[in-house]
C-alpha cells in the first residue's frame, strides 16, 4: 500500500544522505551533527571511505543510546534526555513526581494518556528516542564497512559486532514499552513506492534480538582494550548480559501467560503481537541458559566483579555501593551510556543535580519504599510494630557532627534517598563521613548543603506537596550523591547494565525453575556486599527455601533496593503484571521535632538546629513525632482501578491511521 507521509520510514530515510563538509575536514554525527548540519554533501561514499569518518559514524550511533536522567531542557530528540520527562519509576509505589509541569506524569497519574500522545507526554515514544533512525544506521554501517580501505578486517567484524549490539539494545528499549515490533533487516533506497511493515510477533522479535546478539557475540572482546578511551563500547559481556535481560522480559507473565493480559479477544493479541499466544515454560530454560552461560565466561575470564568494602562500618557499605553504580571504573558495570553537558550548581545548566537541588525535575522517594529497607543487620523493618523510641532511630543514631553520626539502616537506603540525620558529604577514597545531618523535620535548618533552598523549606514544602527535593518528606539520593555527585565537564553514567542486576536476574530464572536454595545463594551473595544477613537469616518464618511465591516477593524487594531508580521497579511491575501494587495509594513521611522529654516546640521556638540551637549548645533532636499521610497529587489506579491496557504503550494513532501495518495495543 502507498504511503504518503511515511512515519517510521521518516526517521531512518533521512539518512541515506549524509550532509558533512569536505574529506580534509572533521565530520561530526550525533547531537553535534544534528545541531548544525555542515555545509557540503557527502554520500556514503564518502564516509565508508575513510576508518575515522567510519569510526565517528559508529560513535554518532553511540549516541542515540538511551540514558536514563534527565538532563537537558530541550525540545529536541531523544525526549527521554528532557527535563520534563518522566521517570519510569515515579508511576511506581516507590517514587512521586511533584513537577507540576511534566507532561508525562499529569496524562498518567490522570488517566487522560491516549494514542494522541507524542515525545514527552509519553513516558517512552519510539518516534522521538531515535529507535528507527539508529536501527537504520546500524544496517548503514554493517552493509558497507567492508569497502572501508585503511581498516583491517578485525575491526571491521568488531564494528558491524557493536553495531548489532546497538541494534538489539534499541529494539529491547521499544520492546518494553510496545511488545512486538516491525522488524528492519536493511537499509531503505527511499525511490520504493510502496512499504508494508507490519509488527512482528512478540516471539519474533524477541528471537531476532537474540540472533543480533549470537552474531555479535564471537567477535566482540570480553572487556575492552583501553578503558580510557573504548569505555563504553559494546563488549562480549554486554552483550551476553542483555541477552539475559531480554529472556527475562520474555519469559514473564506479560507475555509468557495462558491468557493475554488483556483478556485475549484484541487484534494484537489473536496476531500474538503483545504476548505468546499461551504460557512456555522453556522461555525459563532460555533465560537460565543465557544466566549460566554469561557466570561460566565471567568465572573464566573475570574481568567484572561486584564491588566490595573496604571496612565493616556502615558508611563503608554505603560507599561500596555508590562506587558500584557511579564510579566510571566501577568492574560492576557492564555496558553505560553518558552525554556531555556541563553538570553543576546552576540553574542555566538545567543539567540533572542543578534541577534535583532545585525540586524541579525531583523524583521523589515514598515511605512506602523507605519501608522496604531493613536494618542493617538485615532484618525486615516492620514500622507497624514498632515504638516510638524504635522510630527515633530508624535512620541514624548520634547527633549534630557528621562523624559521629551511625547509620542504623540497609546501607544502600542512605544512597537511595537523603532521609533525617544523614550525613551531608562522604569521601570516597575512604568512606568517610563529613558535614551535618540533615535537618528533613518540618522547621530544619539548612545544614550547610549547597543548594538553592533549605531542608526547611523542601521539609514544608511536603505538607503541600509543592514542587520540591523533598515533597514526600524524603528526598532522592541516586544518581545525586549531594556535591560529591557534581561532574564536570561530563555528565555520570547510566548503567544500561549492572552486575548486580544480572546476579539477581540468574536467581529469578533458578527460582522459577524450581531451584529456590540456588536463587537464594545469589540473592545473598548481593546482599552481602552492603553487610546484610542472608534472607533465610534475615526471614525465618517465611520457610523461602521451600515458599516459591514468598520468595518471589523477597527477590523483587530486593531487586528494587538493589536498583532503586534505574527503571527496575517499574518493569518488575509490569513484567509480573502487579496491578495490585499500581492501585495501592502512596504516602509520605511528616517529621517533626520534639524536645528531650517528648513534648513538642511551641509555635514561637526555634527548630532550626545548625546555625541556631546549636550556638545555643542545645543537643541536635534525638526524638520525633512521624505522621505518615497519602500523598496530594492521585494517580486514577487508586480510584478505578488499573486498567490492563497500561501494561503497554499505546502506538502513535497518526502512524497506526498510515497503513503499513501498525496494529494498535488492547485497550488503546
Amino acid at each position: 500500500m502507498k504511503l504518503i507521509n511515511k512515519g517510521i520510514f521518516a526517521a531512518v530515510l533521512g539518512c541515506v544522505i549524509l550532509s558533512a563538509v569536505s574529506c580534509t575536514d572533521e565530520i561530526k554525527f550525533g547531537s553535534a551533527f544534528l545541531e548544525k548540519a555542515p555545509s557540503g554533501d557527502v554520500t556514503e561514499d564518502t564516509v565508508f571511505n575513510s576508518a575515522e569518518y567510519t569510526k565517528q559514524f559508529l560513535a554518532g550511533i553511540y549516541s542515540l543510546q538511551y540514558y536514563g536522567l534527565p538532563y537537558k531542557h530541550s525540545n529536541s530528540f531523544p525526549y527521554t534526555y528532557s527535563t520534563y520527562a518522566t521517570k519510569f519509576d515515579d508511576m511506581t509505589d516507590c517514587y512521586l513526581s511533584n513537577f507540576s509541569n511534566e507532561p508525562g506524569s499529569i496524562a498518567y497519574y490522570t488517566g487522560t494518556l491516549n494514542s494522541s500522545y507524542g515525545g514527552d507526554g509519553l513516558l517512552f515514544d519510539y518516534r522521538c528516542n531515535n529507535t528507527f533512525e539508529a536501527i537504520h544506521n546500524c544496517w548503514l554501517l554493517i552493509e558497507n564497512v567492508d569497502r572501508v580501505p585503511d581498516m583491517d578486517a578485525a575491526t571491521k567484524a568488531e564494528y558491524k559486532a557493536e553495531a548489532k549490539c546497538l541494534m538489539a539494545a534499541k529494539y529491547f528499549d521499544a520492546f518494553k514499552f510496545y511488545g512486538g515490533m516491525p522488524i528492519i533487516k536493511s537499509t531503505f533506497s527511499g525511490t520504493d513506492a510502496t512499504y508494508h511493515l507490519p509488527r512482528a510477533t512478540v516471539e519474533e522479535t524477541v528471537n531476532y534480538m537474540i540472533s543480533l546478539l549470537n552474531q555479535a557475540i564471537p567477535y566482540l572482546p570480553w572487556t575492552v582494550a583501553n578503558p580510557e578511551s573504548d569505555a563504553g563500547h559494546w563488549t562480549r559481556a554486554g552483550a551476553m548480559a542483555l541477552k539475559c535481560k531480554i529472556w527475562q522480559f520474555a519469559a514473564s507473565p506479560l507475555f509468557n501467560s495462558s491468557e493475554g493480559y488483556y483478556g485475549g479477544t484484541s487484534d494484537a493479541e489473536k496476531q500474538h503481537l503483545v504476548w505468546y499466544g499461551g504460557y512456555k515454560p522453556e522461555l525459563w530454560d532460555s533465560l537460565y541458559n543465557a544466566c549460566k552461560d554469561f557466570f561460566t565466561e565471567l568465572d573464566a575470564r573475570g574481568g567484572y566483579a561486584l564491588v566490595q568494602a573496604d571496612g565493616h562500618r556502615p558508611q563503608d557499605y554505603c560507599n561500596a555501593f555508590r562506587k558500584a553504580y557511579y564510579n566510571a571504573k566501577s568492574p560492576e558495570i557492564l555496558h553505560f551510556t553518558r552525554v556531555v553537558n556541563t553538570d553543576a550548581y546552576k540553574s542555566s545548566t538545567y543539567a540533572w543535580h542543578s534541577w534535583q537541588a532545585i525540586g524541579r525535575c525531583s523524583t521523589n522517594p515514598t515511605f512506602d519504599y523507605m519501608t522496604m529497607f531493613g536494618w542493617a543487620d538485615g532484618r525486615p523493618f516492620n514500622w507497624a510494630q514498632m515504638t516510638d523510641a524504635q522510630k527515633d532511630t530508624m535512620f541514624t543514631t548520634g547527633g549534630g557532627d557528621a562523624t559521629h553520626v551511625h547509620y542504623t539502616r540497609d546501607p544502600r537506603l542512605y544512597e537511595t534517598m537523603l532521609v533525617c540525620g544523614e550525613a551531608t558529604s562522604m569521601d570516597e577514597a575512604t568512606g568517610n563521613l563529613s558535614g551535618r545531618m540533615r535537618e528533613m523535620w518540618i522547621g530544619g535548618g539548612a545544614s550547610g548543603v549547597k543548594c538553592y533552598y533549605s531542608e526547611s523549606a523542601f521539609a514544608n514544602a511536603s505538607i503541600t506537596e509543592a514542587t520540591s527535593q523533598f515533597g514526600t518528606g524524603l528526598g532522592n539520593q541516586k544518581y545525586y550523591c549531594n556535591t560529591d555527585g557534581i561532574r564536570s565537564p561530563y555528565q555520570i553514567q547510566w548503567c544500561y547494565l549492572r552486575l548486580s542486576d544480572i546476579y539477581l536476574t540468574y536467581a529469578e530464572a533458578k527460582l522459577q525453575k524450581g531451584d529456590l536454595k540456588g536463587a537464594i545463594a545469589l540473592i545473598d551473595k548481593v546482599r552481602a556486599r552492603v553487610g546484610l544477613e542472608g534472607l533465610e537469616a534475615a526471614y525465618p518464618d517465611e520457610h523461602l527455601s521451600t515458599n516459591k511465591d514468598q520468595l518471589l516477593n523477597r527477590l523483587l524487594q530486593e531487586r528494587v533496593c538493589e536498583l532503586g531508580l534505574e527503571d527496575t521497579r517499574y518493569f518488575d511491575l509490569i513484567r509480573y503484571k502487579r496491578a495490585d501494587i499500581f492501585e495501592q495509594p502512596v504516602h509520605k513521611l511528616l517529621t517533626y521535632p520534639l524536645h528531650d522529654d517528648g513534648t513538642p516546640y511551641g509555635s514561637n521556638e526555634e527548630t532550626r538546629w545548625f546555625g541556631y540551637n546549636q550556638k545555643h549548645h542545645i543537643k541536635y533532636p534525638t526524638k520525633f513525632k512521624y505522621e505518615t499521610q497519602e500523598v496530594k497529587r492521585t494517580r486514577i489506579w487508586w480510584t478505578d482501578g488499573f486498567d490492563p491496557k497500561w501494561y503497554l504503550e499505546p502506538w502513535p494513532l497518526t502512524e497506526v491511521n498510515k497503513g503499513y501495518g501498525l496494529v494498535q495495543n488492547p485497550g488503546w
